[in-house]
């Protein structure tokens, strides 16, 4: 995505709108499972077992590029492109800082997901120490310093970090160097603002949650990374600088979003799944039909069944199954035909949240509760948050009678 900025381009505009909206897609678990759940994403390469995927999007970036620098022939077109490719090149480098630390942290990295706005590396669950966010957080910035620390010799000391290139130059060496050194150093100028989603936000919720608590800290950093955007804001309204408006606006509700998000953590962790999964749930057999689940669906309001033989699960088939076996299907077919056998396993020790990261990180929406391997029942990530709903409710009337 270029941001355009009456005749020339803007480069603070350009590196702020797509790494802000790049750190809220990471932080938004709803967009983030339905965009892995595409197939418009295939593997380009893989780096320590990261599969880095390219979004078929990206692809109309390229051409958007190729055609705004298309006024200086075959050159500018080579050009636009090769700027492109080498600033996401470098994206793609700053979320690797991110997951390979991530990584030797014991925080298994899914994937990196290259978009038109960005990259996004998929962290499979939440630092669970300060200093462990703090070394992540930083890890990506540092890496957009090595960048610029190398060009800084091929493009001089007259470079400054608002000298993006646009069309209105003649492409060259020089100037495509001087455009990714500026890209990078404003990356990291922004990007170690004190507000969320940005890793400046982490970097200051971090330092805070080594003298207080994670919630405290979160609501500092929070309320601090608003008032930080409604500065921004207010500057790109006087100044008519539109998108910078709008992403002012995007971290102020991603900086409440992160809030509520560490509050959900917070009280999901007092709970075991051992105590929140549905023990009276009807169960499948492998020989049942599908007509038979869609009547048990409509009476029963239950979306996801256990395929059970004798005390043993066999899979687990959800109303997203039946749904799709209609669709392609119209023979009534056994439910062994249908049925996810490669189903999530987790213990009824695990915390309600730690289950609704397994759960997420495996694409999923359900899972079946073992106590050893004893199957328990299945549990979902809309039981997750009618069950926040609940805890949030009882928290909230406790704090009020102990206040009153």
């Amino acid at each position: 995505m270029q941001i355009e900025c009456t005749c020339v381009r803007c480069a603070s505009s350009y590196a702020i709108w797509y790494d802000t909206l790049t750190q809220i897609l990471r932080h938004n678990r709803l967009h983030e499972r339905k965009l892995t759940a595409m197939n418009w994403a295939p593997t380009i390469l893989r780096i320590r077992d990261i599969s880095i995927k390219m979004h078929v999007t990206f692809l109309l970036l390229l051409a958007f590029e190729a055609w705004i620098w298309s006024t200086h022939g075959i050159t500018g077109i080579a050009f636009g492109i090769s700027l492109t490719v080498l600033l996401f090149t470098c994206v793609i480098l700053h979320e690797l800082g991110h997951a390979l630390v991530a990584r030797a942290l014991g925080i298994p990295v899914r994937e990196i997901l290259l978009l038109p706005i960005g990259g996004i590396a998929y962290l499979t669950k939440t630092p669970k120490t300060p200093r462990d966010e703090l070394l992540i957080a930083i890890a990506g910035p540092l890496v957009n310093v090595v960048i610029a620390l190398a060009l800084l010799p091929f493009v001089g000391v007259a470079a400054t970090f608002v000298n993006f290139p646009g069309p209105e130059s003649a492409p060259s060496l020089n100037l495509l160097l001087t455009g990714l050194y500026s890209a990078n150093v404003m990356l990291v100028l922004f990007n170690l603002f004190p507000a969320f989603p940005l890793d400046g936000g982490r970097i200051l919720r971090a330092g805070l949650a080594m003298i207080m608590s994670e919630r405290t800290a979160t609501t500092y950093a929070t309320v601090i990374g608003q008032g930080v955007a409604v500065v921004i804001g207010t500057i790109a309204v006087m100044s008519g600088q539109i998108f910078l408006a709008v992403t002012a606006l995007f971290i102020f509700f991603s900086a409440g979003s992160e809030r509520g998000e560490t509050r959900a953590r917070t009280l999901l962790d007092t709970r075991r799944v051992g105590d929140a999964y549905n023990r009276k749930a009807l169960t499948l057999s492998p020989a049942d039909r599908t007509s038979h689940v869609v009547d048990m669906i409509l009476t029963s309001y239950q979306p996801d069944f256990a395929v059970m033989q004798g005390n043993a699960i066999l899979g687990i088939v959800t109303r997203a199954h039946v749904l799709e076996a209609l669709s392609t299907e119209p023979v009534d077919q056994y439910v062994a035909a249908i049925m996810n056998r490669e189903f999530v396993r987790v213990p009824y020790t695990m915390t309600l949240d730690e289950v609704r990261m397994t759960i997420s990180a495996a694409s999923d929406d359900v899972a079946a509760v073992f106590n050893g391997k004893d199957y328990l029942g299945l549990v979902s990530l809309v039981d997750i948050d009618e069950a926040l709903a609940v805890i949030d409710y009882v928290d909230r009337n406790k704090s009020l009678h102990q206040t009153a």
